[in-house]
């Protein structure tokens, strides 16, 4: 069983940054392909990045590439999502999830792929 908890969500304006923390317990992530998604109120779960086990391999959604970097520090068993020239459209909450296994390819950008998933954390982009 793993654990995900994630941190630094919160208001910022539009134009600024944020960076998104998830800590995993219970078992080393040096192993788990590693994602981020979001969802806005009253839309669908949405896939904003992903990580292989190895932290050489990523896919980003089209939305946030050249913003977003995702990455990983196996040492602290943590997970990050660096936002930059953050837009209202970003708001959401942010979850990351965890897959077990090595395999990494575009089929992860879909959230039934991932096995563990944390309770989410506020983002919320003001114009």
């Amino acid at each position: 069983q793993v654990q995900l908890v994630e941190s630094g969500g919160g208001l910022v304006q539009a134009g600024g940054s944020l960076r998104l923390s998830c800590t995993a317990s219970g078992r080393t992530l040096n192993r788990y392909t590693m994602g981020w998604f979001r969802q806005a109120p009253g839309k669908e779960r949405e896939f904003v990045a992903a990580l292989s086990w190895s932290g050489d391999s990523t896919y980003y959604a089209d939305s946030v590439k050249g913003r977003f970097t995702i990455s990983r520090d196996n040492a602290k068993n943590t997970v990050y999502l660096q936002m930059n020239s953050l837009k209202p459209e970003d708001t959401a909450v942010y979850y990351c999830a965890v897959r077990r296994g090595r395999r990494f390819n575009p089929t992860l950008m879909n959230a039934y792929k991932y096995d563990y998933w944390g309770q989410g954390t506020q983002v919320t982009v003001s114009s």
